[in-house]
């Protein structure tokens, strides 16, 4: 990290040194157009944030570099990891392609084949259980089959204390409700417990309700759902209060095994409509007997809006072991960041032996990666036989996507990526400005303490500055 005293600094003497055309400091890069570094070195002094700033800026009609700090500096690039996963997929899997989730039957058995569904809903699942009613009566066993992917549910360089949260939730091929279960927290009377209700309705899960509704604030603890994880459990602890006039509030916690998680579900909704299923076993072997149903997907395109919207860890997993599934079964992830590191290099000319992937969605501290290789990737996009879709997965400010509250009140339009891990906060995306045409953007700001507010308005106003 540049200490925040040597920074300003180095903002100041750059602001000097390019009004009179001379060179930068050594030890810093910062390039582009001079009355643009001036105005957004001043804009980053003036903010008085400390942390390592990587930026840079491209002028997508000629090629030019409009503004760049530190650009070549290898930082986390948090959920911007996402940009590289989605451009790869469309690339290798195309916008048609489907996910399917398969249901065989062989005698009186049922085999449940996931197919790497990230979108897989608790209505699809309900769906496939009406279509099978009239087939079988009853059901010896129900095989779980995930051979499409392999049996890693996090990946490398995840904090082991991620815990219950749903941006964790574990990696599989059978993947329902983003292998979560949401919970519906109501107050209940004056000091007894919360109301609490839960979707999906299933014995998979069990929990403790030790919270309390109250009246007033004295002793006022704020509401816990926490899953007994490092137990490897699907135990949860309802802990703390809700205040007696609270409005119904939800909750999103992970499971632990999401493959058993869908497939109990599944057996749930069966004998809902008069089909008892005696056992549930995962098996190695593959499907056997004849496909009697199956579930496909919307298209790749939808999935990728989901999940660069709403920031879909489990979707950006899910489609690195998709994409690695093209070239190898089971997909994975080493064959899968192969992959994506290959398409890359060899179709976007990005050089890749200073870039580390760890993972497909930025959870990992590991994935390392600079705004000049976004911005080459973007680059590569916009000019690509991709670009309409690529750029149509893109979130922007206001709407119901992780920029929700952010670049609203602006006459720019400007579609970008957000990154956030904790210390980290990143922006990339493009910018269609009137004075400087199409602009492709990436800013890194990694290793701060805090609250990262005051950096996503730093970034919003560079931005916005252009």
């Amino acid at each position: 990290m540049v200490p925040l005293l040597k920074f300003k600094i180095f903002l100041i003497l750059l602001i000097t040194f390019n009004f009179f055309c001379t060179p930068p400091p050594i030890g810093f890069e910062n390039s582009g157009n001079s009355s643009i570094i001036n105005k957004i070195n001043r804009i980053i002094l003036d903010s008085g944030l400390d942390a390592s700033f990587s930026i840079k800026v491209l002028e997508l009609t000629n090629g030019n570099t409009l503004y760049s700090l530190n650009s070549k500096k290898l930082l986390m690039p948090a959920s911007n990891n996402k940009i590289y996963t989605c451009a790869a997929a469309i690339h290798y899997l195309g916008r048609g392609y489907q996910f399917e989730t398969n249901i065989f039957k062989k005698d009186n058995n049922l085999y449940i084949v996931g197919g790497g569904d990230p979108d897989l809903t608790i209505g699809d699942l309900d769906s496939l259980a009406s279509a099978i009613k009239n087939k079988i009566s009853k059901v010896d066993t129900l095989f779980i089959v995930e051979n499409f992917m392999d049996s890693l549910n996090y990946g490398n360089g995840w904090m082991w204390d991620e815990g219950s949260w749903s941006y964790a939730a574990p990696v599989g091929p059978l993947t329902v409700n983003k292998n979560c279960v949401d919970f519906y927290i109501a107050p209940g009377d004056e000091d007894k417990p919360v109301k609490v209700k839960t979707f999906p309705k299933t014995d998979f899960i069990k929990y403790i309700n030790q919270s309390k509704t109250k009246n007033d604030t004295v002793g006022f603890k704020k509401i816990k759902i926490e899953r007994d994880w490092p137990e490897r459990t699907n135990s949860f602890i309802i802990s703390g209060n809700v205040s007696d006039t609270a409005s119904v509030d939800t909750f999103q916690r992970n499971i632990f095994d999401p493959g058993l998680f869908t497939a109990t579900v599944f057996k749930e909704q069966l004998e809902n409509k008069g089909v008892f299923v005696k056992n549930i076993f995962r098996t190695k072997k593959g499907s056997s007997g004849s496909l009697i149903v199956k579930h496909k997907s919307d298209s790749l395109l939808f999935s990728a809006k989901n999940m660069m919207y709403e920031s879909y860890n489990l979707a950006a997993e899910l489609f690195t072991k998709a994409v690695s599934s093209e070239d190898t079964l089971p997909g994975n992830w080493p064959s899968g960041l192969k992959l994506i590191k290959s398409f890359l290099a060899d179709s976007a000319k990005i050089d890749t032996s200073k870039l580390k992937l760890a993972d497909g969605s930025g959870v990992s501290r590991y994935t390392l990666t600079s705004t000049e290789q976004i911005v080459e990737l973007l680059s590569y996009m916009y000019n690509s036989k991709y670009s309409d879709d690529f750029l149509l997965t893109f979130p922007y400010g206001g709407t119901k996507t992780s920029l929700k509250k952010r670049l609203i009140k602006t006459d720019i339009h400007i579609i970008a990526k957000t990154g956030h891990l904790s210390g980290t906060s990143n922006l990339s995306g493009y910018i269609f400005s009137k004075k400087h045409g199409p602009l492709a953007f990436s800013i890194f700001m990694n290793g701060f303490i805090g609250k990262p507010k005051r950096y996503q308005n730093l970034q919003d106003k560079i931005i916005t500055s252009l």
